[in-house]
């Protein structure tokens, strides 16, 4: 029978400095992942397999630094290659070559370019965020908001709108192909952006007919969105704000990534303002990183979170009984929670 010290001593063995290390250096890998994004390299990849010198040209690379650039990436299974240095021919890995060619519907890289451009250097005022509450954004200069910083500019409002639709591309397509949409004949997406959560439920439910809302800023990007998809006809774009111009009313309204983005009172504005557009038995969806309710497990849903610290004054993420609580509030009769993918969920509630 084993001593007590033999067994503390058993435990002892056990623990390990590795999983600090990979998160402590974990940016290492993030930022390799988010420079070949930005370098467009899995789209330029997608044509065709090249070698370490076409791949040279192509993108305007130094020879220091080459081979381990794209050799990380093979290790971190973002590419394959045969060969090795002057011989290697470099391809993507499956999964890359699905969701990083910008040329894919699937491209899910806005999201990783927002990263790179805007996120990844504002994070390195956490500390300052967690001790002062204030973001740490482009308002922490005090030169303006969040919105007023990203819809100043087409190219940072694409980019936006770009990111939103990546980092939700998988769940839109979860939610289109796996909700009961046979009750119902029209959806409202408030928040739409791109039109993405549109045009999926429109391709894969084809009795289903459309509204994508948003703010003007965005509405030249989703109609061209909706016009190479061939889908004008069945998904309408209107510009409006949600908080002051009437919530067109649907059988569904759904918003993705969009309550995180508020403190607490206009959370529940949303939820009551759906409510009052939705008929009896309609369904309010909410597509977000939900957190689990003991505040244990989803790691990326409460990182996100920090995320709404340091891009806004009062957002945050919250969890199924969070949205529970404030959807009974509002008058709904029941919520349910729905799996997409990863870290993502959809919050239902029926009216």
């Amino acid at each position: 029978m084993k001593t007590s010290t033999e067994t503390k001593v058993q435990e002892k063995k056990k623990v390990d400095p590795s999983h600090i290390m990979q998160i402590g250096m974990g940016f290492f890998a993030s930022k390799t992942l988010l420079t070949a994004v930005k370098l467009e390299l899995f789209t330029l990849l997608a044509k065709r397999p090249l070698s370490a010198k076409e791949i040279k040209f192509e993108i305007c690379m130094n020879e220091r630094g080459l081979y381990d650039f794209l050799d990380s990436l093979v290790a971190l299974g973002f590419l394959q290659k045969k060969g090795n240095k002057q011989t290697a021919v470099y391809s993507n890995s499956p999964d890359c070559d699905l969701f990083l060619d910008k040329n894919k519907l699937q491209y899910v890289g806005g999201i990783l370019e927002m990263a790179n451009n805007r996120l990844y250097p504002f994070w390195g005022y956490l500390e300052e965020g967690l001790r002062t509450g204030a973001p740490q954004n482009e308002a922490r200069m005090g030169r303006t908001t969040l919105f007023d910083a990203i819809y100043s500019d087409i190219d940072k409002t694409r980019e936006f709108i770009n990111a939103m639709s990546g980092i939700q591309t998988g769940n839109f397509v979860k939610f289109a192909t796996s909700f009961d949409f046979s009750r119902y004949n029209t959806l409202c997406d408030l928040g739409g952006a791109g039109a993405l959560l549109c045009a999926h439920v429109a391709t894969h439910n084809p009795h289903m007919k459309c509204t994508s809302f948003d703010l003007p800023q965005v509405s030249p990007i989703a109609l061209e969105n909706i016009s190479k998809m061939g889908l004008a006809s069945r998904v309408n774009i209107k510009s409006g704000d949600f908080f002051t111009d009437p919530i067109p009313k649907s059988d569904v309204i759904t918003m993705g990534n969009i309550l995180h983005g508020w403190g607490i009172n206009e959370k529940k504005q949303l939820i009551s303002m759906a409510y009052d557009a939705l008929p009896a038995g309609g369904a309010l969806v909410i597509l977000e990183d939900i957190i689990d309710d003991e505040r244990r497990e989803n790691a990326f849903g409460l990182m996100m979170s920090l995320n709404m610290l340091i891009e806004t004054s009062e957002g945050f993420n919250f969890t199924a009984a969070d949205f529970n609580e404030w959807a009974l509030e509002a008058g709904f009769a029941s919520t349910s929670i729905m799996q997409l993918t990863g870290s993502s969920s959809a919050a239902v509630a029926i009216k």
